[in-house]
């Protein structure tokens, strides 16, 4: 299995080395040169356990890592650092599956990809005979920051820089990341947005100059973020599990598709399930979910992705986003693998803002249905399932079971999936208020709120949230866009 760059497919790695160098010289993104299909029938694989379904799954992508390599990368992250022996369970309520992916040590769904990148990537530099250290640099707009530093804390010949919006993610988000313990780990606040983090990590990666600079003191940089297929691969597995379940328990037939809803920002989780799909996943509609910074439902209505708009800061801040970078995957793949015009949309939305697809790439996106949730919607809901069943789920996953059940008659009559993203003590003054009827008021989303939240739904407190109460604040920085390159040069120095 070899990767191109979606910008030109003459650049061809093998899966460890695309992991190692997690974006492409070119500025374009890693895809499969094909996609593969699942070798073992749906019955057999709804026999196996999260890890055993992994390999499956992983070793289709990543062949060039020995059978022992693999099954050690994926027993090393998935264990006892999840709460719930299941790792990623369902439960039902309001008509819908919840797909919960927060039972990780981070309480969000990006720890079950990035629980197993440092065993990624550190076993593709061995691979490879890198004995240069590896820098990973990372804008987060809440969960991957925190996710990621966990990873790595410590991991030998690694160190990890992460940038986050300042005033843009929930206390609990700021402080899991400010008293992350390491001595390889940094977490910056920045004066800017999510994408305005997300574009300056890009940049500095695509400075040569800087590159060549890092790499004679023995430095090289690779990514967190979605946008390292060694993060995207391994979310491919969740909902291939879902529908084990169901099966496992007899609510589907054998063969029978799910509908799969996915509240979206970076687009990278709602990709992982468009490529379970591919590879032979029974899945029909795929429905991404956006909040008011709804770039994405318009996107799939019209056929045009313009991110010249007002940029809202909500409840859901994880899906704050207006450039959703895995996106340029997708725009490959209904381009007919298109390098040229991929890399001509991009250019396109870098010096517009803006581009529009054809009409046959249009065609291409059957597979999916968009809906959006405005904020007054997403309490709504919270409140709506938390009265009807006494389930309780966060702000994210609100925007897709809103938009799920809004969705749903324009849909074949198939079971829903809802990626259920964070906890709901992540984001807990918003729960708390919605449950409780009151005006939305970010100032209460702070720790005294996750006690109210306890209180109301006898839900046990998380132990990453127990470990945050007294904890050191050990990153206290705070820098410009202008001079994010700088604090990396000071990081590594």
């Amino acid at each position: 299995m070899l990767y191109n760059s979606t910008r030109n497919k003459d650049i061809r790695l093998n899966a460890s080395k695309a992991i190692l160098k997690g974006l492409s010289d070119d500025g374009g993104l890693f895809v499969p040169e094909s996609i593969p299909h699942i070798e073992k029938d749906m019955r057999t694989l709804a026999g196996m356990s999260y890890t055993e379904l992994a390999y499956e799954i992983m070793h289709l992508f990543l062949d060039d890592f020995s059978e022992e390599e693999l099954r050690t990368c994926i027993s090393s992250a998935y264990g006892k650092n999840f709460d719930d022996p299941m790792i990623a369970p369902l439960s039902y309520a309001c008509g819908s599956y919840y797909l919960e992916l927060y039972h990780g040590p981070t309480i969000a769904f990006k720890d079950m990809a990035l629980q197993i990148l440092p065993h990624l990537l550190t076993t593709s530099a061995k691979k490879n005979g890198i004995s240069k250290d590896i820098v990973i640099l990372t804008a987060t707009s809440g969960d991957t920051g925190k996710a990621a530093m966990a990873g790595f804390a410590d991991v030998p010949h690694t160190k990890i820089m992460v940038f986050y919006p300042h005033g843009g993610v929930s206390d609990v988000q700021r402080l899991q990341m400010v008293t992350q313990k390491g001595g390889n780990v940094e977490a910056v606040s920045v004066d800017g947005n999510f994408d305005d983090c997300q574009t300056g990590v890009k940049q500095i990666f695509n400075d040569k100059a800087f590159r060549d600079e890092i790499g004679g003191k023995g430095y090289q940089f690779s990514s967190a973020n979605s946008i390292n297929i060694g993060r995207l691969i391994p979310q491919l597995v969740y909902y291939a599990y879902a529908w084990c379940s169901l099966f496992r328990n007899e609510k589907i037939s054998d063969g029978e598709p799910v509908n799969i809803c996915v509240p979206t920002g970076n687009f990278g989780n709602i990709l992982a399930a468009y490529l379970a799909k591919k590879i032979g996943i029974p899945i029909d509609k795929l429905v991404c979910a956006s909040n008011i910074n709804m770039v994405l439902t318009d996107f799939f209505e019209s056929g045009i992705y313009d991110r010249n708009r007002e940029f809202h800061l909500t409840s859901s801040p994880s899906m704050d986003i207006l450039i959703s970078s895995n996106l340029e995957r997708l725009i490959y793949f209904i381009s007919g693998c298109d390098d040229k015009a991929t890399s001509s949309f991009m250019q396109e939305l870098a010096d517009k803002g803006r581009y529009t697809i054809t009409e046959q790439m249009k065609k291409e996106l059957s597979d999916f249905a968009a809906g959006y949730a405005s904020e007054e919607d997403t309490f709504r809901e919270i409140k709506r399932v938390y009265d009807e069943t006494g389930y309780v789920i966060d702000t994210h996953t609100a925007v897709a079971s809103h938009v799920a059940d809004k969705i749903r008659a324009k849909l074949s009559d198939h079971p829903m999936i809802i990626a259920s993203t964070a906890s709901p003590f992540k984001f807990a003054g918003s729960v708390v208020d919605a449950i409780r009827g009151r005006d939305k008021d970010m100032s209460r989303d702070g720790l005294s709120m996750i006690d109210e939240l306890e209180t109301l739904t006898d839900m046990p407190e998380p132990e990453a949230v127990k470990e945050i109460r007294h904890a050191e604040v050990k990153h206290d920085g705070h820098i410009s866009i202008s001079e994010m390159k700088e604090a990396v040069a000071r990081f590594l120095d």
